[in-house]
């Protein structure tokens, strides 16, 4: 996990819940927010693989990397919203993932 997501993503929320709030429609609209993230890294999918024939190809792998990298960052701000514990949240469930998979997670690779 990046050192620098959760440190950063603190501040991203620290600035969001200034400037908009912690109730009940700003959570929602956080979670929102990551469904919107994941429908432009479809699009852009969609974009790299030419399936719209009007558009043509419109964009590379990296428009695609681009907006999953945007999901994540909307994620975790939402994560915010859900637990005050959000790295350990996460690790837990990407260890439990990785168990589920069989993948050998005591020698991480980079």
């Amino acid at each position: 996990m990046s050192a620098v997501l959760w440190p950063v993503t603190g501040r991203i929320v620290t600035v969001l819940n200034a400037s908009n709030g912690t109730g009940e429609h700003e959570t929602a609209m956080r979670l929102i927010k990551v469904v919107e993230e994941a429908g432009e890294a479809s699009a852009a999918y969609i974009g790299m693989t030419g399936q719209n024939p009007r558009k043509g190809t419109t964009h590379t792998p990296g428009d695609v990397a681009e907006e999953l990298c945007d999901v994540i960052i909307a994620a975790a701000v939402a994560l915010h919203s859900f637990t005050a514990y959000s790295p350990a949240v996460l690790e837990a469930k990407l260890h439990a993932a990785a168990r589920r998979l069989g993948a050998n997670i005591s020698h991480p690779t980079h």
